[in-house]
Formats: structure tokens, sequence, C-alpha cells
């Protein structure tokens, strides 16, 4: 069995912020699913909204979210560029709910996901595993 060589090496910062990312995309699933039993049970009032088309986006948007968490823990490298994007996003969310939206609570619990995970995708030695990729090898 051939010894790993140090660029397949994961740093626990790119496991760490994946299963942060993998966290997000689960709470979305199950956020899709509650959505989609209130719209079958006639608990709201679809003219305001429509749980159907929620729970489709949330599938489609945060199925990605969760594709790319797997793919950060897996160390698969293109996991980074989706983990990024997502956390960047939630960050004006992060704001409104703080602010706006009056709802300090679940704010402060979705910033205390969003900014560590940006601390981590941002973190010496995940940057440093990215750039071993671009590196070429000693026996080229």
């Amino acid at each position: 069995m051939p010894l790993e060589s140090p660029r397949s090496s994961i740093p626990s910062t790119v496991r760490a912020a994946g299963w942060l990312v993998v966290l997000e995309g689960l709470v979305a699933m199950g956020f899709a699913v509650y959505s989609v039993i209130r719209a079958v049970s006639g608990e709201h009032d679809q003219s305001v909204s429509n749980g159907y088309g929620l729970a489709l986006w949330l599938i489609i948007l945060f199925g990605g979210v969760l594709a790319g968490g797997i793919a950060l823990v897996r160390g698969v490298h293109w996991g980074r560029a989706v983990a990024v994007l997502a956390q960047l996003l939630l960050l004006p969310v992060v704001w409104a709910l703080l602010t706006d939206s009056h709802q300090p609570v679940l704010g402060t619990l979705l910033a205390l996901v969003v900014l560590p995970t940006l601390v981590l995708l941002f973190s010496p030695p995940t940057t440093r595993w990215l750039a071993d990729e671009y590196v070429p090898d000693a026996d080229d």
C-alpha cells in the first residue's frame, strides 16, 4: 500500500468548514420538508406563500450547498467555491435577521455558523491546501 503524499492530506479546517456547510444544507432540507408538510396539510394560506415553491427552491439551492459541504469533508477542492459563495450570500440574511426582521435569536444562530465557516474557509491551512494543487511535483 503506497504512503499518502502530503498533497492528499486534508486540513482539519477544511473538514470543519465542510461539516458546518453540511449542517446548513441539512437544516435547509429539513425546512423544505416542513414546508411541503405545511402545504399538504393546508396549515397556511397558499395565496401568501407557496410551500411547494419554497421547498423546491430550498432543495435546488441548498442541495448544491449540501453537495459542496460533502465535497469539502471528502477533500474535494470545488466544494470550497460553493461554500464560500453560500456564506457570502448568507451574510445579508444574518444582518436582516439581526436588524430589520427583529429576530435576533435566529440571526445570532445563523451568524454562529456563517462567520466561523468563512474564517475556516479563508484560514492559512485551507488556502495552502488549495494552492498545493498548483505547485508542480518535484519529480516533474
